[in-house]
């Protein structure tokens, strides 16, 4: 079984005020230092259990590469340590350590090899990794002729090709085609319920939530959070908005959860329910059954436009349904300070039985990025049960006409 143990660990790059700086430090005398140190990471300490799953995620330029790459071995820490147990396979960047002139049956076996993979083994794998990584009679053909989504193809079925202890896994694969995208996180969640630990970096929220145990939130070379996958990601979307400088708010709601509140504060929700089609507050609704959001909005200053929208999540945290005023073509303009705003969305509850959440915001344009007054995650939870519908599985009801052909 393997486990990681990152303390304590930093990287910092030196920095000349010239480029005769670092031959002056080299060759004259004493220990004058010449140089400045530039951190890119500082004091990240986190620890991956046997068998768990933990997601990286941060801003472009928060250090999650570099952090890696320490983990890896590939590049050394200024500070700290790295301790990992059992065996590991890493996929970081596209095709590294693959030779542009050599097949990609030769480079299966170099990198096999570099993996700790024995040449009998490589040998007795080979139709298996042929078969996942899908390139047909590429295989034979140099790597300098593959496109980036074949390469990641088979660079990640060499990696995966005998079930690793731990599994490392930056970007690489969000390159290529969606099918392969979905076919190796399959792989990646079969190893994980045979044991295998997995680290991985992604922007993919749906992938962090749908895979990982705990999430960590890096920004601006440091841990900034840390916690469940669904309210480390919440926290992540509002900080997408910080050139508002928005207030970024966690707060713990009476079902154990973690509410996200981001926003300028322009524009607040006053009051968020789940209605029936008697205007009854209904916290269990039946599948499909008509419902009615209703959503109470105070404009605390001028409001030039106001998007009011919603988005249903499943227990993981996952996206179900979303849309706001803006693409239902009926924003709000210009708004006076005071005004309060209601308004209902209505709709069948098409989604299959189980608790779901409801994030509500108030914000400019089509996302909250342009403008966001106020961004509200786990506003409400309900429950969707099966009161009259026929026996379904899945995250949504979409009832089938059956018809048999003639013959």
């Amino acid at each position: 079984m393997g486990a990681i143990t990152v303390s304590h660990l930093g990287k910092a790059y030196k920095q000349y005020p010239h480029r005769w700086s670092r031959l002056a430090e080299w060759l004259l005398p004493g220990k004058k230092s010449r140089h400045t140190l530039k951190w890119v990471l500082r004091d990240i300490n986190f620890a991956v259990s046997p068998g768990e799953a933990l997601g990286i995620i941060g801003l472009n330029g928060a250090g999650k590469s570099t952090l890696l790459k320490m983990v890896t071995g590939t590049t050394q820490p200024t500070t700290g340590f790295v301790q990992m147990t059992g065996r590991v396979a890493a996929l970081l960047e596209l095709g590294m350590g693959f030779h542009p002139d050599f097949t990609g049956r030769q480079n299966v076996s170099m990198a096999g090899q570099l993996l700790g993979y024995r040449v009998e083994e490589i040998e007795r794998l080979m139709p298996d990794i042929e078969t996942f990584a899908e390139i047909g009679d590429y295989i034979d053909q140099p790597v300098r002729v593959y496109s980036s989504g074949m390469q990641v193809r088979l660079a990640f079925s060499v990696a995966t090709a005998i079930r690793p202890d731990i599994l490392i896994v930056d970007e690489a694969l969000s390159v290529g085609d969606a099918y392969f995208q979905h076919k190796s996180f399959d792989r990646i969640r079969q190893f994980r319920q045979q044991g295998t630990t997995l680290l991985i970096v992604s922007h993919d929220k749906t992938a962090i939530q749908s895979v990982c145990d705990r999430a960590i939130l890096l920004g601006a070379g440091s841990i900034v959070m840390e916690g469940e996958p669904e309210a480390v990601m919440d926290y992540y979307n509002a900080m997408l908005a910080e050139h508002q400088n928005p207030r970024v708010r966690q707060i713990p709601t009476d079902a154990g959860k973690i509410q996200t509140v981001s926003g300028t504060g322009e524009a607040n929700l006053t009051r968020v329910q789940l209605k029936n089609t008697a205007g009854q507050e209904v916290e269990v609704i039946g599948v499909g059954e008509l419902v009615r959001l209703s959503v109470v909005a105070n404009c605390r200053g001028d409001i030039p436009e106001l998007v009011v929208g919603y988005m249903i999540k499943d227990r993981l945290g996952q996206p179900v349904f979303g849309t706001n005023t803006h693409h239902l073509d009926q924003p709000l303009h210009n708004l006076p300070a005071g005004k309060v705003v209601e308004l209902e969305f209505e709709f069948n509850a098409n989604i299959g039985p189980g608790t779901y959440s409801i994030a509500v915001a108030l914000h400019t344009a089509d996302t909250h990025l342009q403008k966001n007054y106020e961004w509200r995650d786990q506003m409400l939870v309900f429950s969707v049960i099966n009161k009259d519908k026929n026996m379904f599985v899945g995250s949504a009801w979409i009832p089938p006409k059956l018809r048999f052909a003639h013959e």
